[in-house]
């Protein structure tokens, strides 16, 4: 994602007029690259640790330079983005051994019940968490294109989702966007469990917003 887009005047909306509240795409079986807990407590020590940083401009920030999109960093056969659709989704349907044809998603961030098939692709996008163009204006600039290709391709940075909400979200941090509350508590352990173990800084606003996500986290 490039640009940045507007987020939270437009996800309101939709966050106001859906009506499913199912929880899924909690990273799968991964652990974090960092390797730690990923429970509210130890993710708020974490985020004590992360860097703080102002952020960036965006100057040379291509998604080419994020090497290959979707490559088999794990060498299972399939692409990335087949891998996180037969992670996320339900009651999934392949063609041959890897690729996804249909399924169902219960999105993330809204709750919204989509059903995704291979025809209409779009309805269903791969979202980085931390956001690619992000974290170039946060660091990844200086990083070897070979560890930008692996930032790009990692499983829990990965997240199936809407595509609305997927634009919406664009290249936007916690402090600018933010999920359904329902997912706060998953959004900021699995944001700052990237951040950490990529050693990415963040910026201010989004510590802030990310302590309050925690907030939701249940003891």
């Amino acid at each position: 994602m490039t640009f940045r887009r507007p987020g939270l005047i437009a996800v309101a909306a939709v966050l106001a007029a859906s009506a499913c509240s199912v929880e899924i795409g909690s990273g799968g079986d991964d652990p974090p690259p960092s390797g730690r807990s990923t429970d509210g407590s130890t993710a708020r020590r974490d985020l004590a640790r992360l860097r703080i940083a102002t952020e960036g401009g965006g100057a040379g920030y291509a998604r080419e330079k994020y090497g290959q999109r979707w490559r088999d960093i794990d060498n299972n056969g399939c692409d990335q983005r087949n891998d996180v659709l037969a992670r996320d989704l339900r009651d999934i349907i392949r063609r041959d051994r890897c690729v996804v044809v249909s399924g169902r998603l219960d999105d993330p961030y809204t709750g919204r019940r989509i059903m995704f098939s291979k025809s209409d692709a779009d309805e269903v996008q791969i979202d980085h968490l931390y956001p690619l163009a992000l974290s170039w204006r946060m660091g990844a600039a200086g990083w070897t294109e070979a560890r930008r290709e692996r930032f790009a391709n990692d499983h829990r940075n990965l997240l199936a989702v809407w595509g609305v909400v997927n634009g919406q979200k664009g290249d936007s941090g916690p402090g600018e966007w933010k999920p359904r509350k329902e997912y706060q508590c998953t959004y900021a352990i699995k944001y700052i469990a990237v951040a950490r173990g990529y050693d990415l800084p963040i910026t201010r606003a989004d510590r802030d917003a990310l302590n309050g996500f925690l907030d939701r986290c249940r003891p």
